[in-house]
């Protein structure tokens, strides 16, 4: 089964996130082990935190008419 939905805003990519990691069974912990970030970092993803790149990036997608797809497979549980 997958998921899949349009990404508008960064709060809708966070929700996406989000789900991957906890189909994959992950504490947010175990994921910026993973990444080698903090889990601060996680969590500021997650939750769509405000940042001017993102901010662009979804100026950029919306004045030009670009659509971003996130698509969530249930099915697959590691890489």
């Amino acid at each position: 089964m997958k998921l899949q939905g349009d990404i508008e805003s960064a709060e809708d990519l966070g929700r996406f996130l989000q789900q991957g990691r906890l189909l994959m069974g992950m504490s947010q912990r175990d994921l910026a082990d993973q990444l080698g970030v903090s889990q601060r970092y996680v969590w500021e993803m997650e939750s769509g935190k405000p940042s001017v790149i993102m901010d662009r990036l979804f100026a950029y997608l919306h004045a030009t008419n670009v659509r971003l797809l996130a698509e969530v497979d249930t099915d697959e549980r590691s890489r």
